[in-house]
């Protein structure tokens, strides 16, 4: 079993198209920002700063995360966070919390005690990955890697209408300013940038809706099955 990799920056898609893949191939899905906006509620939660590297570092090795898919009669329903059993999948994704985990993630402390977990859910295969880093630094030798990205526009766009969709007021502009802030700071970590990795086929989807894109990203897997297996190829990939 191949594993995929799905790398880019805030809102270019890449989790809604991961998850598409993940359903279509029976893959299991693993969100690493998620995980990094649990570390940073974790922390908040334990009075610890963004800043404070050692403790940020010792708070990720502690933790129990996993993901759920809710049960519903059409099959998996949207996917679910957990830290400790609680769900904590709303309070990861308010507006605070993509700044909070972009601070943690540059910390190596934090990334080290990561990236063993993010490792082990893929050890045998059969992961859809999605993140930052994860065809560089996390899963390099992925069998399939694709780097997402969208106009910054396109993106604060879809940004924004998250967020008003969770009832929070914040215009479009401010969304616009947060995400390109946030993109500079992952472009320019010194651990682990956000960089499409060399063998990564990069797909904009900034005028793809997100069946058009998966689609584009199971086109990659079949060849990839085909080229590992011939003649054992999941029937979602093609």
């Amino acid at each position: 079993m191949i594993n995929v990799a799905v790398d880019g920056p805030g809102s270019a898609g890449k989790g809604t198209v991961a998850r598409g893949v993940a359903r279509a191939l029976q893959f299991r899905y693993v969100d690493t920002g998620a995980m990094y906006r649990v570390v940073a509620l974790a922390a908040g939660r334990a009075g610890v700063g963004v800043d404070d590297a050692a403790r940020l570092g010792a708070v990720a090795a502690d933790l129990d995360i996993d993901f759920r898919w809710e049960a519903t009669s059409d099959g998996p329903g949207a996917l679910r966070v957990l830290l400790e059993g609680e769900d904590v999948t709303e309070v990861i994704r308010a507006g605070d919390m993509g700044p909070a985990a972009s601070a943690v993630s540059r910390h190596p402390e934090v990334r080290d005690a990561l990236l063993g977990l993010q490792r082990q859910l893929a050890v045998r295969g059969g992961v859809v990955m999605d993140g930052r880093d994860i065809g560089t630094v996390v899963l390099p030798d992925a069998a399939v890697k694709v780097f997402l990205d969208a106009s910054l526009q396109e993106r604060a766009k879809r940004r924004h209408l998250e967020l008003q969709q969770r009832g929070e007021s914040v215009t479009l502009q401010e969304v616009a300013d947060a995400l390109a802030q946030r993109d500079d700071a992952d472009r320019n970590r010194p651990v682990a940038p956000l960089v499409a990795a060399p063998d990564a086929v990069r797909i904009d989807t900034t005028h793809l809706s997100v069946p058009q894109a998966v689609a584009e990203v199971l086109k990659l897997v079949a060849a990839a099955l085909r080229a590992a297996d011939p003649i054992d190829t999941p029937e979602g990939a093609g």
